[in-house]
């Protein structure tokens, strides 16, 4: 019985590849219209997607730019942050000592009124710098996109 089954087998191979081999089905023409029509298709296809990659792929360097970019922006805030913690910390360290120093209360007063002026000139002094370091990161993070859309969108217009 096994014989008998991989012999069925077989010639159930052999009737599938006469029926679908090139010499079973009989030719058809195509009209050189259609045939023409279906190559300039084709030839269109092939331009827009080739078009479609290069945009692709710029877009995707132009985002990898970016995100590199901010990235390193990030990291100078986060420095510029720190290096501001530590000298308002060391402000604090050295008023304070200071105001253990003092031998009345005016001149605990003056002490407190002249750290708290030079604090205050200090902290605006860090957020300026902080703002505009956010300012600069955000622009020159966001210049790969907007170089790359003005790229693509001038040869479209």
């Amino acid at each position: 019985m096994n014989d008998t089954f991989i012999k069925a087998y077989q010639d159930q191979i052999e009737a599938a590849k006469k029926a679908f081999s090139t010499n079973a089905v009989p030719g058809v023409e195509v009209p050189p219209a259609v045939r023409e029509i279906a190559e300039k298709g084709l030839a269109t296809y092939r331009e827009n997607y080739s078009k479609l990659k290069a945009a692709a792929e710029q877009v995707n360097a132009a985002f990898e730019d970016s995100a590199t970019t901010a990235s390193k922006g990030v990291a100078q805030y986060n420095a510029k942050v720190l290096e501001a913690v530590q000298s308002n910390v060391n402000s604090a360290f050295d008023y304070f000592n200071s105001l253990l120093t003092a031998k009345t209360v005016a001149e605990a007063v003056e002490l407190s009124t002249g750290h708290a002026r030079k604090q205050f000139e200090a902290l605006t002094g860090q957020a300026k710098d902080l703002s505009a370091l956010a300012q600069k990161v955000a622009s020159d993070s966001s210049e790969p996109i907007k170089s790359s859309v003005e790229k693509t969108i001038r040869p479209a217009a």
